[in-house]
């Protein structure tokens, strides 16, 4: 027997049941449409359909550690991961994370560390994920991946817990007890949701992919507000509603932090329902938010290109929403289906529809057959209870999803399996509440649920191991999404980076055929050509990409080193400033105009253009090394002295610029400072011949003869065909000859 809040007393009996259920609080404060004797009917349906779900009924704190335990095993594997993918730009190329870097610069920059303003940027303000990685950076010390992947491992376990409740509430109403703790109606049904939720293998991008933590964070700030917010009324004792702005208050400010961990945070307002005061607080606070927010990406939208969203570009408006809506198709799929993942779907991994004839209009017919059978059940079942959880799991399914579907703006990507993250959500609710239904009518099901649970557990540690390292992820998309270009792109600049680039010339080619104005594919298969000395070809490309698009730095910058080598130097110099003039801080292309003016014997240019690629990049070694080695070869010691000096206050340990000024110092004959720059230099690289060789020419100027000849034969044992090294050698050699012979 329990006791009712209407001071009325409840007794149930039925086989399957061992307790009496009130449930004279949870549905009323809600929705305040059923009478307590209703409720209590619909109680006993509540758990007679619950208690089949095969799972045993655990208390509220045992349930939540089995969550967070099932969300451990499925994604603990990649803890000790790589940064992959995302992951450069967001974190390793992202200055925003460096102690040296203002924090105030966080709260200017987008979520890749450009400033909002500029027309790069992809407006994606999230300062508060940004903060995190930040505080990862402090606490490692540096950039070492495991503590990141921690911290995203431990993330999804607690949301996935927290998830208990927020089912809880949505499935059976709000009610709480004496001692504040959320009434669960249907605890099996929001334990397998939770299970659902925990080991979901679409989730593996949010968890695996370090920059998937502006979903995590998102979410967890969105389950938050959305727990505050319910918290903030409920029905005492005395049977009267009780409403507390404070409470209000605090979930408009948890879903604050939730929009400045991800865009979508700011729909959790739409879950909220209540009296006209309750409302116009949410509505008004969420107005301010997206308004400041919309202030703070410059009052305009990002800039995105055909190949990131091809379908908005379509100019047949009907093609255009067909292919949204089989974007849809295809993310209902992986949430049905979680079996072909990929870490990028653009460029080609799905074709677009271009007439009405297309087999693939089925899908969309098919979901939207779903979606109306879901919404009539939702708003004309006599269930009371069934309406409500329908209604809002399809809310909770497509309310986090409003923001990457396009309708409101143009979003950047085909299919992200991050954004899925929150609608899955709503998703799991629906198929729990679902299969609890099925298995009452079909016992079969029972066994299905559970092999459906570990079929979840070990795609998700397969999916998370593959995220591990860039080469197997990028490899495990090429059987999902084989006419996509960049991922044979991906895969071939994976392979450039070890070495192999007889390979990765394949994949940038097949890049190239699926998508032929692929500049970027173009530019990088030029710069390994140009390495293998194929330079016709390498310039072909070139050529091609800045063609292709102009403004593309890099490529001009590449094409000036090709034409440099072709000796077409009038050519090469003009693709230098062509690279300079659509990116002004560009220290690599001065210093290889300098290299082409050094070859023209145009010094004093050469001179200004490495001194400007050192005023741009102050630790440009190259740069300053060839400064001192110019003015060395024509001369000007003096002032190969002061550069070279300059150079090591700012690269104290660039054993290069060592090895120059004492080359220097020594013509000079200041044979101690050399010796110094010279032993100093062979400290940090013992193993460089022409340091040997050159240190043995200084002892042998200053008449130090034994060492000259330790140091000749150390440089002749790492490399015996140094240039000269021999010669100097035997001429010590006979030196040494002469001098025993005439000592008596």
């Amino acid at each position: 027997m329990a006791s009712c809040s209407h001071q009325c007393q409840c007794f149930i009996h039925s086989a399957l049941l061992s307790e009496c259920l009130c449930a004279g609080t949870t549905l009323g404060c809600y929705s305040g449409l059923l009478t307590w004797e209703t409720q209590c009917i619909m109680a006993l349906a509540e758990v007679y359909w619950d208690h089949q779900i095969p799972l045993p009924k655990l208390a509220a704190v045992q349930a939540k550690v089995t969550v967070a335990l099932v969300a451990l095993l499925c994604f603990i594997n990649s803890y000790d991961g790589e940064f992959v993918f995302d992951d450069s730009e967001a974190i390793v190329n992202n200055k925003d994370l460096k102690p040296t870097t203002p924090l105030n610069n966080i709260w200017s920059n987008d979520f890749w560390g450009s400033n909002l303003s500029s027309n790069s940027s992809h407006k994606s303000y999230r300062p508060l994920t940004v903060l995190t990685f930040r505080l990862n950076y402090l606490l490692a010390g540096g950039l070492h991946p495991v503590g990141f992947h921690v911290l995203n491992i431990i993330l999804h376990a607690v949301i996935s817990a927290l998830m208990i409740d927020v089912f809880a509430i949505l499935i059976g109403g709000l009610a709480y007890d004496e001692k504040g703790r959320i009434l669960n109606h249907a605890p099996k049904t929001s334990l397998l949701a939770a299970l659902f939720f925990a080991a979901h293998p679409v989730h593996t991008e949010s968890v695996a992919g370090i920059v998937g933590r502006a979903d995590l964070l998102c979410a967890l700030f969105f389950q938050l507000s959305f727990l505050t917010y319910c918290k903030a009324f409920n029905r005492g004792t005395d049977g009267n509603d009780r409403f507390s702005v404070h409470w209000v208050m605090v979930s408009l400010l948890l879903c604050a932090a939730a929009m400045l961990c991800k865009e979508q945070g700011i729909t959790v307002l739409l879950l909220r329902r209540g009296l006209l005061t309750r409302l116009t607080l949410m509505g008004l606070g969420g107005l301010s938010m997206l308004y400041a927010r919309w202030r703070i990406m410059g009052t305009g939208p990002p800039a995105f290109t055909e190949v990131d969203n091809p379908a908005s570009f379509a100019e047949n408006i009907f093609l255009r929403i067909v292919n949204y809506n089989y974007y849809y198709c295809l993310n209902a799929w992986l949430l049905l289906c979680p079996w072909w993942l990929c870490f990028d779907w653009s460029m080609g991994c799905v074709p677009l529809i271009k007439s009405a004839t297309d087999w693939r209009m089925v899908w969309l017919l098919l979901i939207w057959c779903v979606l109306i059978g879901l919404i009539s059940q939702a708003l004309c079942s006599q269930d009371s209870q069934r309406r409500r959880t329908l209604t809002l799991g399809l809310v909770l399914l497509v309310v986090p999803f409003l923001p990457a579907s396009n309708i409101f703006f143009r979003v950047g990507f085909v299919i992200a399996e991050r954004v899925l993250y929150l609608s899955s959500a709503g998703y799991c609710l629906l198929l729990a509440y679902s299969l609890g239904h099925c298995c009452c009518r079909w016992k079969l099901l029972c066994v299905l649920v559970l092999a459906l649970l570990c079929v979840y557990v070990a795609r998700c540690a397969l999916r998370s191991y593959q995220w591990r390292s860039e080469r197997s992820l990028f490899t495990s998309a090429l059987s999902v999404c084989p006419l996509n270009a960049k991922v044979h792109y991906n895969v071939g600049k994976n392979l450039a980076d070890r070495g192999n680039s007889t390979a990765a010339i394949q994949y940038y080619r097949e890049a190239v055929r699926l998508h032929p104005t692929y500049v970027h594919a173009m530019n990088n298969l030029g710069n390994i050509l140009k390495e293998r000395n194929e330079l016709v070809e390498a310039e072909q490309l070139l050529s091609k990409a800045v063609a292709i698009q102009p403004d593309f730095a890099a490529a001009w910058m590449n094409l000036g080193i090709v034409q440099n080598s072709l000796q077409k130097f009038e050519e090469a110099e003009q693709s230098y400033w062509n690279a300079i003039r659509f990116r002004k801080k560009y220290p690599d292309c001065y210093y290889n105009l300098g290299r082409l003016y050094a070859d023209q014997n145009r010094h004093v240019d050469a001179l200004n253009a490495w001194r400007n690629a050192t005023m741009l990049k102050p630790e440009h070694s190259l740069a300053w090394n060839n400064m001192v080695i110019l003015l060395d070869n024509t001369g000007n010691l003096g002032q190969a002295e002061l550069i070279g000096r300059e150079a090591l206050k700012l690269l104290p340990n660039d054993h290069t610029i060592m090895f120059s000024l004492a080359n220097v110092l020594g013509k000079l004959q200041k044979y101690k400072e050399s010796e110094a720059f010279f032993l100093h230099a062979l400290r940090i690289n013992p193993n460089a011949a022409s340091c040997h060789g050159n240190l043995a020419v200084l002892y042998h100027r200053w008449g130090k003869l034994e060492l000259a000849e330790k140091h000749y034969e150390l440089s002749l044992k790492l490399d015996p065909e140094a240039p000269g090294t021999r010669d100097n050698y035997n001429m010590l050699r006979r030196k040494l000859d002469q001098l025993k012979r005439s000592t008596p």
